[in-house]
């Protein structure tokens, strides 16, 4: 049975994965803010974790007895101050990915998959993206400074961008279902090689621009 980790789980499109993922057989570790199960299943082990706090990231790490072969990293943030934005949307993937990575918690061959966002892409627009864009540029940023690490470490490592999505964060007036975006982001997982490796793709496996 193939394992998957994924980081922030409790509603939206962290929820709409963990289901994906049980549906397709996965064992599945999925962690809240709180630690409760979003689903119950055999096949869910649920884990605490505040994205912030290293003293429950290190917790999480020795409570994986065995490697997982996808991980995925979803918890992220919106309306709020900026220190906040950059402080859960920028800083703590990279953390969290470089500790699970350190740990050797990510299979040989494995898959890290970070959530971004087109709201982060810079194109040759000049300036601010905003608050919540200037956040996720800083996080594709600081993912293609570690891009070679990681794959020394031998993970294949992408961002993903999954849509505007009509879930709390996006809001009713998103274009992307909540089904249609899971099940696009589940096909681009699958479809995932070694050569893929650093790229930012979108639901529909599109290419997007830094």
């Amino acid at each position: 049975m193939q394992r998957v980790l994924i980081i922030g789980s409790s509603r939206g499109l962290g929820l709409g994965l963990l289901d994906a993922h049980l549906e397709q057989g996965w064992e599945v570790h999925a962690t809240t803010r709180d630690g409760s199960a979003a689903r119950h299943h055999s096949w869910l082990t649920p884990h605490r974790l505040d994205v912030r706090d290293d003293a429950q990231l290190a917790t999480l790490v020795g409570d994986l007895a065995e490697p997982m072969d996808r991980v995925i990293h979803n918890a992220g943030i919106n309306h709020a101050p900026r220190k906040d934005l950059f402080e859960v949307n920028t800083d703590a993937p990279i953390r969290v990915v470089q500790t699970l990575l350190d740990a050797g918690v990510v299979t040989e061959g494995g898959l890290v998959a970070i959530l971004s966002s087109i709201a982060g892409s810079r194109g040759s627009r000049p300036g601010s993206l905003g608050d919540y864009g200037d956040s996720k540029a800083a996080l594709n940023d600081e993912f293609r400074r570690r891009v070679d690490d990681w794959n020394a470490a031998g993970a294949s490592a992408i961002v993903v961008h999954p849509g505007w999505v009509r879930t709390d964060m996006g809001g009713p007036s998103a274009r992307v279902g909540l089904d249609e975006s899971v099940a696009g982001m589940m096909r681009v997982f699958e479809s995932i090689t070694p050569a893929d490796h650093g790229r930012f793709l979108d639901w529909e496996r599109k290419e997007l621009p830094w």
